[in-house]
Order: C-alpha cells, then sequence, then structure tokens
C-alpha cells in the first residue's frame, strides 16, 4: 500500500456545488459516489454490486444539485464509495468499513490495519466533514442563520423486506424539523412518509446529524427518498421540484 490513498490525478473526495449559496439550508450528501481509489482495486466487489445502494445512494447526487440550484442552497457532497469508508458512521463503528454489507462480502475490507484505517479516515473522511464544519463555522460567525439538510436514498427492497414508504424523515433526540416536513409531505396525498424508517439516527450508528446538527444545537433533518422514484433524471427532477417547494416552508415554520 502506498503511503497515500488516493493519487494526485485522482479526484477530490468532497465537491462543493454551488459555495456562496444564500439559502440558510446546507445541503451535504455523505453517499453521492461510488469511485473507488485505485489503490483499493475493486475490494473484491463486482462491479454489479458496486452500483447496487450498498455502494452509493442511488439518484441523491442528481437530485441534491437541481435542488441545490433550486434553492440557491450550497451542497456539500462526498464522491467515494461507502464500501471504502461510510461517512455517515464514525469511525470506530463496525459498519464504517463493512466486511459485509447487506448480504455481499466485501474481501478487500477483511484484516485492514490500523494504518490502512487511518489512510482513509485521513483522506476522505475527514477532508468531508472538514468542508461541513468550515462553512457552518463560517455562516454562524457570519451571524446567517443554518440548517443542516442531510441528503440520502434507500433501496425498495432490503433483505426481503419490500418498503411501502415513498420517502422518510430521520432524527434523533430533535424531531421539529423531521415532523414538519413529514406533515406537509403526507398533506400532498400522494405519498407514504416514514417516521425514524426505513432508519432511525443515534449516537453509535450515525456521524453527521449528531455531530454537525445535534451538537452545535442547529436546526437539522435527515430526508430519505426511495430509490426507483429518483434512479433517473425525470425522478430526481420531480423530487428535487417538490423539496423546493416545501423545504423552505417548513424551515420557516420552524
Amino acid at each position: 500500500m502506498p503511503a497515500t490513498l488516493l493519487s494526485p490525478d485522482e479526484p477530490s473526495p468532497v465537491t462543493v456545488h454551488n459555495a456562496g449559496g444564500a439559502s440558510p439550508l446546507l445541503l451535504v450528501a455523505d453517499h453521492a459516489g461510488n469511485r473507488i481509489p485505485a489503490a483499493l482495486g475493486d475490494l473484491g466487489v463486482s462491479k454489479i454490486e458496486r452500483a447496487r445502494h450498498i455502494g452509493w445512494d442511488i439518484g441523491i447526487a442528481g437530485v441534491s444539485r437541481r435542488l441545490a440550484d433550486a434553492l440557491d442552497a450550497v451542497l456539500i457532497q462526498q464522491n467515494y464509495s461507502r464500501l471504502v469508508i461510510d461517512c455517515n458512521r464514525p469511525p470506530a463503528a463496525p459498519s464504517s468499513m463493512p466486511e459485509i454489507s447487506e448480504l455481499t462480502p466485501v474481501p478487500g475490507n477483511i484484516g485492514l490495519s490500523d494504518a490502512d484505517r487511518a489512510r482513509r479516515v485521513a483522506e476522505i473522511f475527514q477532508p468531508y466533514h472538514h468542508a461541513i464544519e468550515v462553512e457552518l463555522t463560517r455562516r454562524l460567525q457570519d451571524g446567517r442563520p443554518v440548517a443542516l439538510v442531510a441528503m440520502h436514498s434507500f433501496t425498495p427492497v432490503f433483505k426481503g423486506f419490500v418498503r411501502p414508504w415513498h420517502a422518510g424523515v430521520l432524527y434523533n433526540r430533535d424531531d421539529r424539523f423531521s415532523k414538519r416536513l413529514k406533515a406537509v409531505l403526507e398533506a400532498e396525498g400522494d405519498l407514504i412518509v416514514g417516521d425514524n424508517e426505513p432508519y432511525r439516527v443515534d449516537d453509535l450508528t450515525d456521524y453527521t446529524i449528531p455531530v454537525h446538527g445535534e451538537k452545535r444545537n442547529l436546526h437539522h433533518i435527515a430526508i430519505e427518498i426511495r430509490q426507483d422514484l429518483i434512479a433517473d433524471e425525470t425522478g430526481q427532477a420531480a423530487w428535487a421540484a417538490r423539496l423546493a417547494r416545501l423545504l423552505p416552508l417548513t424551515y420557516r415554520a420552524l
């Protein structure tokens, strides 16, 4: 293994889209990409498996970019696969660099040394979260209002269970933003919205909301959209337009 994980010609682990956007809503996407550093090969996972939900949040990059443009919001997205390191997990958590994801073994994550893990944290995890920290600190120092919106997507079927929700709102201790958005989404009349479904936020298995939202005492929410609804550009545009209409209304009501 070379001294560094990412070579100089590989993409940055983090992209800031619409830097300088005026919206108080800061969008972040922990699982926007599924690239794997060349030094890691394919982690022993087939191309078909890496393209599934185990490798990234399908469709969420397209939704988030469109939403950022519609809101004039900043979007900070992470570009490497969650199989390399999951940027919404504490680095010490077993699911941070999973040896198995859903039912798929990840041979390239078996037997990692402390140095192997440290490279992934230093070169992918930390730059992404540093970018979020910098943006939040800048806004707070400038006296600007800010709320954190973490964008995710979920697979329609997980381990044989067919998930009925079109979207979900996730939270941990503070449910104010989530409960309000759930209500306005349900008022649309065509959606089943999960309340802390299909996942819930907690301190042991989540990082972005507890660290950037709760510890700073900011309004925050994690939004999950079912992947079959945003797998193509038409669905991504439709969901971006819906959220661009509803998120500002929800935020202003907090």
